[in-house]
């Protein structure tokens, strides 16, 4: 009798040792599964932000190394929540809550040899997928303005590096020629090798065109100094002596800028610049009296806010 009892006892023992011994490998199975891989929204987070990583070097250039130089314009860095809004899988959710944000940028505000000076700035309203755009460039030379234009613009996001613009430009009226409005349709972005381009298609009242390519680059010297090239070229589709432009390629302008950011918004700069007229414009030009090509030191400021 108590052997069998013995007996008894000793299964019901073996059996509860098993089950506990199974629990405790299930729970740890479980555990290890928790610490592994994220749970599915997990995943999807984490590669909703890695996709609005992305659009963060088309907005503030992403260096070579790794690097986001924060203090690029233009396109600029966005909050996290508006890069997940730029992700094709974005849940509907949040593509319907665009983050709306105002930038203004003084790209360049600068004195130059030859009692010149320049003005070049944008301002935008919205968010990472539709934004409003104002841009404006002028320029003096020897004490008198030689251009000024004004763009009102809609941009829309097309990829998570490029927008299409389209809107209106205004060349007001100088004394060097009548004021003119113009049609735009241009794309801007980051292109490979982190050059940002900015390319725009001018058609104006009077049926002319114009073609207007822009490129520059940053180099983060170091975290304060940064090293700006940048190159600009124009294209007409026809000769008109009211304003000295030729058809094809008109002008380039070159220049290399080096910056200090005191912090990010705020930025001194010296620099280099050079301008030069081709074809039928550097005509229009020798005609007269007026060079066709001129280098100039540039002391100047870059800031957003």
């Amino acid at each position: 009798m108590k052997l069998k009892t013995l007996v008894i006892f000793c299964t019901a023992l073996t059996a509860q040792l098993a089950m506990a011994q199974e629990g405790m490998e299930h729970h740890k199975h479980a555990t290890h599964g928790s610490e592994t891989a994220p749970a599915g929204d997990d995943r999807q987070a984490v590669q909703l932000q890695q996709e609005g990583d992305a659009h963060t070097g088309h907005a503030g250039h992403s260096m070579p190394g790794g690097e986001a130089h924060a203090a690029h314009q233009g396109h600029m860095q966005q909050p996290a929540a508006q890069t997940l809004e730029h992700a094709p899988d974005a849940p509907d959710h949040v593509m319907d809550h665009e983050v709306l944000l105002t930038k203004v940028t003084i790209d360049q505000l600068e004195v130059r040899e030859h009692e010149g000076a320049a003005l070049e700035g944008s301002a935008w309203f919205g968010g990472d997928l539709n934004k409003l755009w104002l841009k404006t460039e002028v320029e003096r030379e020897e004490g008198s303005t030689e251009n000024a234009e004004l763009q009102a613009l809609y941009s829309r996001a097309l990829t998570a590096y490029w927008d299409l613009q389209m809107g209106l430009r205004h060349d007001f009226e100088l004394e060097h020629g009548a004021s003119r409005n113009w049609g735009v349709i241009g794309l801007n972005g980051l292109a490979p090798y982190f050059f940002e381009v900015d390319s725009a298609l001018f058609v104006s009242e009077d049926g002319d065109t114009a073609l207007r390519l822009e490129a520059e680059y940053e180099l983060l010297l170091t975290q304060q100094w940064i090293l700006s090239p940048e190159v600009e070229m124009n294209f007409y589709g026809q000769d008109d002596p009211a304003t000295n432009t030729g058809a094809g390629l008109s002008d380039m302008e070159a220049g290399l800028r080096l910056r200090y950011e005191f912090t990010p918004q705020f930025a001194p700069y010296i620099g280099v610049n050079y301008e030069k007229k081709f074809g039928d414009t550097a005509d229009f030009l020798r005609a007269e009296g007026e060079p066709t090509g001129e280098t100039s030191l540039v002391v100047g400021l870059h800031a957003w806010f």
